[in-house]
């Protein structure tokens, strides 16, 4: 069963979501890694009529994705994405997820290799009101970005604008587009250095491509 655009509902879209939206190509072939609930997948479909495919850890949510008509299967963003040919799609997602994984680094280098371009969003732990936290109350912060306790996150390795950005140094990725924004979803202007986005983004979306490919 194919998903159709029609299906997607009017509820409330993440700003992350709408963000990627925009920097994906109409047409293109997509793989949604931890697609979770399929939102991200529907969007595409609908306002890019996206080839999608989604990876998903929990067996629930990807039962409930292909209930909808979502071509999702269960994997494992640390073990299974080796399992996929070089520039096997034209876009590789991760959403909210590179923080949850074990082995941050070695995933965004599977991204660009699997991806013509890879697509990335994260939580800024560089946020000012976790720095404040951090100075005044001593403790691991709770915020709506981070609102589990720190032994009850998924969270693994919680990383700033400026660290994700050291990253994509490291692992040879040439940033084409990234956007900050902030709590009220508000992109923050683009003319501010990376410091003062790394202070006032709650949340970041990069678009990149590998500095090795020819596309």
């Amino acid at each position: 069963m194919k998903y159709k655009s029609g299906d997607l509902s009017n509820k409330h879209i993440r700003v992350d979501h709408e963000l990627i939206a925009e920097m994906v190509s109409a047409g293109s072939r997509v793989l949604d890694v931890g697609c979770g609930d399929g939102e991200l997948l529907k969007l595409l479909a609908a306002r890019k009529a996206v080839d999608g495919r989604g990876v998903e850890i929990d067996r629930d949510k990807v039962n409930a994705c292909v209930a909808h008509g979502l071509s999702v299967i269960q994997g494992d963003a640390d073990s299974d994405l080796e399992n996929y040919p070089d520039q096997a799609f034209d876009f590789a997602i991760l959403s909210l997820t590179i923080q949850a994984t074990r082995h941050p680094k070695a995933v965004l280098e599977n991204l660009l290799r699997i991806g013509r371009r890879a697509i990335v969003s994260f939580p800024n732990f560089g946020h000012w009101q976790v720095r404040t936290g951090l100075l005044l109350g001593g403790r691991m912060p709770i915020t709506r970005n981070l609102p589990d306790n720190w032994y009850l996150t998924p969270n693994a390795h919680l990383c700033t604008i400026r660290d994700f950005a050291d990253l994509c140094e490291v692992v040879h990725a040439d940033v084409e587009q990234a956007v900050a924004f902030n709590a009220s979803g508000r992109r923050l202007p683009i003319k501010w250095s990376l410091s003062t986005q790394n202070l006032l983004g709650e949340k970041a979306v990069f678009r990149l491509k590998s500095d090795k490919s020819k596309a």
